[in-house]
């Protein structure tokens, strides 16, 4: 399945769509249909061309981190001392590649990067500063935010009325 960039108008039953998929993935699309009053094939119609859109990115299961041993959400700055493209192109890459960093952002402000990463324990996040921070000669400084408590964790996206 290709995941193109190119924009697609979505329409009302398109959103509605969305919006019961980024509930309940595993929704029948014969419930889809007769919630948004499309037959089911139109309904795998208009989410097969959305995915191939690229407007549905994945199709998973979120799993909670402290269920399977992943109890500890860091939230961490990341300054570097270069912005040549190569470099934080390489930072990039970097970070996306590795499991504990649930989500890597690049960012205006002080710092140029914000990761979300979840782990065991701290010594497990200790290990892994000193392979992505100290071990990178570009990282000027990084600062650690604890999560105390996951007040809400969601990836739905608003979609209009």
């Amino acid at each position: 399945m290709s995941k193109s960039s190119s924009s697609i108008a979505l329409d009302s039953f398109d959103l509605a769509i969305l919006g019961i998929l980024q509930r309940d993935n595993a929704t029948p699309q014969r419930v889809i249909g007769e919630a948004v009053n499309l037959s089911a094939p139109a309904v795998q119609r208009r989410i097969r061309r959305m995915e191939e859109a690229g407007v549905i990115r994945a199709n998973v299961s979120i799993v909670d981190p402290a269920r399977v041993g992943q109890s500890i959400t860091i939230f961490v700055e990341v300054e570097v001392i270069s912005e040549t493209a190569e470099l934080i192109d390489a930072a990039k890459r970097e970070f996306a590649s590795v499991p504990e960093v649930q989500q890597c952002y690049y960012v205006t402000g002080e710092a140029d990067f914000v990761l979300v990463i979840v782990v065991p324990t701290m010594g497990d996040y200790e290990a892994l500063t000193r392979r992505l921070f100290f071990g990178n000669n570009n990282v000027k400084r990084f600062r650690t935010f604890v999560a105390m408590d996951r007040v809400k964790v969601g990836l739905e996206v608003p979609l209009p009325a």
